[in-house]
């Protein structure tokens, strides 16, 4: 073992010396109230297989036997293991600049994702069936419609839906938008554009609320244990899958994320451009956006039909 660790690996692995090791870790990292939380769920996994093991002293092997416990026990997604991946690598390159221990994760890689996306996108008949089978004479329908409707013009993501308020409807350029707080994002310096279509929905479900203080969350649960209380990501989920299972769509490809990719797949399909499109999703990269063109032109393009014809002919 490297002479930076003598007289200190002996304790490395013990339950309650990794433990305190971890936390120390923690402790040291300039990072959002987020990720700490990321890095702590994902060295809780990894120090618990490591104590189910009895590993005192782990080696990269560990590490390489780590990451196919990952993918072929726990069954995660490229995604999740290479998150997983990621916090372990921090770690140990933590315990080698403090002289603790060597970076025995070093140069291990994560999983290649899968091409193109995880969820699919609704076809234009079927976003119309879902808008048009919801109740809108219900406190219930008024806001699930004013919700999917919103996730569907705007591509919004689940959490900036949630951590939308009533004050968040402002004006700007004498338009209607929505101020929201994006993913990884500390404030709400980005807006969506609310069409006609998109908000008159919204202040529909907003008169059965007229009590309701403009700090109050835009949609708000209806349940008797969280009454009037802020939706969270899972019962937004909930409420998407609810209505796209009463259409006969139980796909597990389609979800609430489903309908931000329908979003912009209708936006470049009705003539936006790459960068117009990319606006809309907020994507970092353009690469991300080209997916959905990509995709578009495959479809319509097809050369399956071409072959088609020539057999027909």
């Amino acid at each position: 073992m490297d002479s930076l660790i003598k007289g200190k690996v002996e304790t490395l692995g013990t339950h309650r010396g990794l433990k305190e090791l971890v936390d120390r870790f923690l402790s040291s990292q300039d990072v959002k109230q987020s990720s700490l939380g990321t890095y702590k769920r994902g060295l809780k996994q990894f120090t618990t297989w490591i104590s189910t093991h009895n590993i005192i002293n782990p080696t990269r092997e560990d590490i390489l036997s780590y990451k196919n416990y990952l993918i072929n026990e726990k069954s995660l997604s490229a995604l999740s293991v290479s998150g997983y991946l990621v916090v372990v690598r921090k770690f140990f390159e933590w315990t080698e600049s403090i002289k603790l221990y060597p970076n025995i994760a070093k140069g291990i890689k994560g999983t290649k994702r899968e091409r193109g996306f995880r969820k699919d996108c609704l076809t234009i008949s079927q976003a119309k069936e879902l808008l048009g089978f919801i109740d809108n004479d219900s406190v219930k329908g008024k806001r699930d419609y004013a919700l999917l409707n919103l996730l569907i013009r705007t591509g919004l993501r689940t959490i900036e839906v949630i951590r939308a308020n009533i004050e968040d409807i402002r004006q700007n350029s004498g338009e209607a938008v929505l101020w929201i707080q994006g993913k990884g994002r500390d404030s709400k310096d980005e807006f969506v554009l609310l069409t006609d279509e998109t908000l008159k929905p919204i202040l529909s479900y907003l008169e059965t609320r007229p009590d309701a203080d403009t700090k109050e969350p835009l949609f708000t649960s209806l349940s008797n244990r969280n009454q009037s209380g802020r939706l969270t990501t899972i019962s937004v989920s909930r409420i998407v899958k609810g209505h796209l299972k009463k259409i006969g769509l139980n796909s597990k490809k389609l979800t609430a994320h489903s309908l931000r990719h329908t979003s912009i797949t209708f936006a470049l399909m009705g003539g936006a451009t790459i960068q117009e499109a990319q606006a809309l999703g907020r994507h970092a990269s353009i690469t991300t956006t080209m997916v959905y063109a990509h995709n578009i032109n495959r479809v319509s393009h097809a050369p399956e039909r071409k072959i088609d014809a020539l057999l027909a002919s």
